[in-house]
């Protein structure tokens, strides 16, 4: 049974199962990784997504790498551009990715392009069909310090220039004493990264928040590039209510801004929080779901419940330990995790069906979603997936998916 397709936006049809590249140039080589895309696309799957950050876990050796081999595949098999639906994500904020762009540091409309430009160029390709926005550009300080004996030429030369400026024009928002600025020997540091509750958050705390590019610039360059050709339609990821209505409500003020079509969050049987707000933002503005996560890091697949804790190089436990934003939503040590994902596990052997089947099948039914972004690392778990799609979960599933829910409501949000 071929994949289903959906029609995410004007000429732009997709299919419902999508395949995400963050492993390709970490946990896949370049032939594991083009035996996964050529499988994927004989099966059916026209849709692939990537990011610029990726591989993950994320590191300056390989950073990059996963579009690249999304772009050497591409050429190298002759795929017409026309035939395949490019993804990719510019990454927002960051206080530890110091590699790309040196830092992110922000939204602005100079990193955008920039970002833009370095993914076509790896990807070798003309356009982008979807670019979305990895996650929000909404600031917080997270931590600070002060070092003392530090010259300010140090500062200088380390941050780039204007760092220590920067610095001086936020603490006052800190309740820090503005003198000790002025002080060549002494220095407070703020380490700022994006907030929006997300990867295991869910309270929103107003006092952490923290200036940020605003939406109308963040649009404005991606406005520039859909005219330029670079992209086709944009999106957004990890983002919350507030945040898709404000993107709706900027580009419908202004008539040239593009608007979101689509929104790239988590959404699987262990997390259905997206249902909680952002769904009915998303039917009434006529927005997609592009649900990332269906198999919630492959713990609903029940590998990692073996008696000896799974395969060893299943992803959370080859990067045990450095990979923290998947650790903190999908802690193998929460006991509600566990106790749920095995009643789902039940509810597949109960009905004949792989857990794989029942997870992926759960996602595709949402009548909000366009497409499910799934990871494979092997041929067998793909085959698994495309399976998904021959599958319809009967009312009898549901009500008891629905009775788990009941009980054990988002664990991994």
């Amino acid at each position: 049974m071929p994949v289903p397709l959906f029609n995410l936006a004007p000429n732009l049809t997709v299919s419902r199962l999508c395949l995400g590249t963050m492993t390709f140039g970490e946990q896949n080589s370049l032939p594991q990784s083009f035996g996964l895309l050529d499988e994927a696309f004989n099966g059916g799957i026209n849709f692939f997504d990537s990011a610029e950050m990726y591989p993950v876990p994320q590191r300056a050796e390989t950073q990059g790498r996963s579009e690249e081999y999304l772009g050497r595949w591409i050429k190298l098999r002759k795929i017409p551009r026309d035939r395949i639906v490019l993804a990719t994500k510019v990454a927002g904020p960051s206080g530890q990715m110091t590699w790309i762009r040196g830092g992110p540091k922000c939204l602005d409309c100079r990193n955008i392009t920039n970002a833009i430009d370095s993914s076509l160029k790896r990807m070798q390709v003309d356009y982008i069909d979807l670019y979305q926005i990895h996650w929000p550009d909404r600031f917080v300080c997270r931590s600070f310090f002060f070092i003392d004996i530090l010259p300010v030429d140090v500062i200088f030369d380390s941050w780039g220039k204007g760092s220590y400026g920067f610095v001086i024009k936020y603490l006052h928002l800190l309740s820090f004493v503005p003198a000790l600025c002025y002080s060549v020997q002494v220095i407070y540091v703020c380490f700022l990264c994006s907030y929006v509750p997300m990867f295991g958050e869910t309270e929103y705390d107003p006092t952490r928040q923290f200036c940020s590019v605003g939406i109308e610039e963040q649009l404005d360059a991606l406005s520039r590039a859909v005219a330029a050709g670079k992209i086709r339609y944009i999106g957004v990821s990890n983002e919350t209510p507030y945040g898709v209505m404000k993107f709706i409500q900027v580009a419908d003020r202004i008539a040239h801004y593009p608007k979101i079509v689509s929104v790239q969050n988590s959404y699987n049987l262990l997390c259905r929080t997206f249902d909680a707000g952002i769904a009915e933002c998303c039917h009434h503005e006529g927005i997609s779901l592009l649900a990332y996560s269906p198999l919630a890091m492959g713990i609903l697949s029940g590998k990692y419940f073996a008696a000896d804790g799974g395969p060893v190089d299943a992803r959370l436990n080859v990067f045990k330990g450095r990979y923290s934003e998947g650790e903190s939503r999908y802690n193998l040590s929460n006991n509600i995790i566990k106790a749920a994902a095995l009643e789902y596990h039940a509810i597949a052997i109960k009905y004949s069906l792989h857990p794989v089947s029942l997870a992926i099948a759960f996602v595709l039914r949402h009548p909000l979603v366009a497409s499910a972004i799934f990871g494979a690392t092997k041929s067998w778990q793909l085959q698994e997936v495309l399976k998904a799609c021959m599958i319809e979960l009967t009312p009898e599933i549901i009500a008891e998916i629905n009775n788990i829910h009941a009980r054990f409501p988002d664990p991994c949000p």
